[in-house]
């Protein structure tokens, strides 16, 4: 995932003293804040990546993986870079080390390192962070709107060689990701549903009518936003494939575009990429059916699922 984009002021590498400073931000989002600042700090004293390797004993693709958020940070790393940089006053440095300090500190899904790859474990890492979600889904119902039965059965589908010890410790991943939702500030969701997803059945009936039950409970009690795309509708959905895009309250973090493969997964934060997904959201959004119809919509297919 590309870094944050410099400003064009080279003094903007200063303003540290505001960076990291939410309690809720994951080290993830702490790692691509630091980076991003080191990155300014280096272009603002036209200093080249494989001077600044050579300054921490590393390669230029070091300083490139440093500066993107995607390793961890050693402190004395980013005290000599910091020294390289011109940064000397302490006032100045200790922010940002107190900053590389944080970043190395696990996220509670390190513990799942065993069964989670390391490019979900970043987005893990995003979404607790966002402050608001857009989320495109075709197969099944977004995953921080799912039962944890329907969540059970999804992930049996997507893992079938998985044991059963394994699927349940997916399944309290997908558990404690929810539990965003549930914060004081929770961030915003907004998820655009094919209808198809809704009544795909890939568990029981009392599985699927809970599952029903759940997101209408969830668009009438919490700041949820569900828009369903009826099947006369699906084409365009059904040509983008599911993704999101996450937004962060943090000035300094670009917007990001995820789009989950089956051995990888994309990162998007390119302003032309960006622009592209969101036109696509809109055109989503335009074409499904309004939020004030979800609930009717909601309660028919429930309806019809006895």
């Amino acid at each position: 995932m590309k870094a944050v984009q410099p400003d064009g002021n080279p003094e903007s590498g200063r303003r540290v003293h505001d960076f990291g400073q939410n309690g809720e931000s994951g080290p993830t989002v702490l790692r691509i804040l630091l980076g991003g600042q080191l990155r300014r700090l280096r272009e603002s004293r036209g200093i080249a990546p494989k001077d600044a390797g050579e300054a921490i004993r590393a390669s230029a693709s070091k300083i490139s993986r440093l500066e993107l958020g995607r390793v961890g940070f050693k402190k004395r790393d980013v005290a000599d870079l910091l020294t390289l940089y011109g940064v000397i006053a302490a006032e100045e440095r200790e922010p940002l080390l107190e900053l590389a300090e944080r970043a190395n500190r696990p996220g509670w899904w390190q513990s799942y390192s065993d069964i989670l790859p390391p490019w979900f474990e970043v987005y893990i890492g995003l979404e607790e962070a966002a402050s608001a979600l857009r989320v495109h889904e075709t197969r099944f119902v977004p995953e921080l709107l799912q039962t944890e039965e329907y969540a059970r059965a999804a992930l049996g589908l997507g893992h079938p060689m998985a044991s059963a010890t394994e699927i349940e410790r997916r399944v309290n991943v997908l558990m404690r990701r929810q539990r965003i939702l549930r914060r004081d500030a929770p961030p915003l969701l907004w998820a655009l549903v094919d209808e198809a997803a809704l009544r795909r059945p890939i568990a029981d009936r009392e599985v699927m009518r809970a599952q029903l039950a759940a997101l209408l409970d969830a668009v009438r009690t919490q700041d949820v936003t569900l828009q369903i795309v009826p099947p006369a509708r699906s084409a365009m959905a059904a040509m983008a494939g599911p993704f999101s895009l996450l937004r962060f309250a943090e000035p300094s973090l670009p917007d990001v575009v995820y789009m989950e493969q089956l051995t990888s997964a994309l990162y998007l934060d390119k302003a032309a990429d960006l622009s592209v997904y969101k036109r696509h959201l809109d055109r989503l959004s335009v074409n499904a059916s309004p939020p004030a119809a979800t609930g009717d919509l909601l309660t028919a297919l429930l309806d019809g699922s006895h």
